[in-house]
């Protein structure tokens, strides 16, 4: 984490990857540091945070956001402290939530930058369970699943940084909740630490008959993070009306091409159809004005009673960010994935 106070560490995209990513695929740079001007205020990133949709957005390809385009900075969440300012509204000192992206120092004009409490025991909360993570499990559960005392709530990635925070949501709303983690230390985490009732690893040979004895009495609410054989293995488990959150596909992140098996679309349709299942995706960017408010008070609360659990996985330095994302999407992460850029 060393720099000098003259330049700016910043990792930017060097080439579309075709299909894993690589190392190759990101380069860091060292740049001169910025200036501001008025109305602008420079920001230090303190905490960077890592998630899945950035595969996605290194992808030259329609979707909710445009691309990453070439030689441009890697787009993330940050937790940055303002250390020059000509901006009204902010002053030099101030730990404010910014999108500042991979690199030490960033630019900004005020726009969409949240100012935290400059005295938070853990400011990288604030990219976890206080911030989009924990807000996707918070409307995606509640919403969307709307779990009922004694259904069972399937949820896939169960210790990542969504699935850890829906899960233990149903279980505060009296559901039984079963996990689906890639390993016994996960599945076990799981259990022991998430409260949850059951976990299945997808690892095992045998995975999908695991699944079905785990859930005896069928699938009334599947959060869904995954896609891939997780998918299969859960959809002749939903029960009728069953809900489905569909919340990411990391399965699919790194895939080239389509899958060349069996196409088994007209199967999974059959099932939706006279199951009568609600299935929804949902971009958790479209419901801030609408229920953050509500989720700032209600996560506030469950934190302060400690009736949720929360776990940080933890990178020193941004130089080794690019090998934190290749982790998370093998699944290698346990809880948030967060890089610690500076003290």
């Amino acid at each position: 984490m060393t720099e000098t106070a003259a330049e700016n560490r910043r990792i930017v995209l060097a080439r579309r990857p075709d299909a894993s990513l690589q190392h190759g695929d990101l380069r860091m740079e060292r740049v001169p540091l910025p200036t501001i001007d008025d109305g602008e205020l420079l920001l230090r990133t303190l905490w960077l945070s890592l998630d899945p949709y950035m595969r996605s957005r290194m992808n030259d390809a329609p979707s909710y956001a445009e691309p990453v385009a070439i030689d441009a900075v890697m787009v993330g969440a940050t937790v940055s402290r303002v250390i020059a300012s000509k901006h009204a509204a902010h002053a030099v000192g101030d730990l404010v939530l910014a999108a500042s992206g991979w690199q030490d120092y960033a630019v900004s004009d005020g726009t969409g930058l949240t100012r935290l409490d400059t005295d938070m025991p853990r400011p990288s909360l604030a990219l976890g369970a206080m911030g989009m993570p924990g807000f996707t499990a918070f409307v995606g559960m509640l919403d969307i699943g709307q779990p009922k005392v004694g259904e069972t709530v399937l949820v896939s990635a169960a210790t990542g940084a969504v699935g850890s925070i829906a899960g233990q949501i149903a279980k505060l709303r009296g559901a039984r909740v079963v996990g689906i983690a890639g390993g016994d230390e996960k599945c076990r985490y799981a259990v022991e630490q998430l409260h949850f009732d059951a976990c299945v690893d997808h690892q095992q040979h045998d995975f999908a008959e695991r699944l079905a004895a785990a859930c005896p009495s069928g699938v009334d609410v599947f959060f869904e993070n995954v896609g891939g054989a997780v998918w299969e293995a859960a959809l002749p488990l939903l029960n009728d009306h069953a809900r489905i959150a569909l919340s990411g596909l990391i399965a699919n992140y790194n895939r080239a091409a389509p899958s060349d098996g069996p196409d088994q679309t007209a199967q999974w349709l059959r099932i939706l159809l006279t199951r009568r299942v609600s299935l929804r995706g949902f971009i958790i960017f479209e419901h801030y004005k609408t229920r953050h408010e509500a989720f700032v008070e209600q996560m506030s609360g469950w934190l302060r009673e400690q009736r949720i659990v929360v776990v940080e996985d933890v990178i020193e330095g941004l130089e080794h960010a690019p090998a934190g994302l290749m982790g998370l999407l093998r699944g290698d992460n346990l809880g948030k994935l967060v890089v610690r850029v500076a003290d």
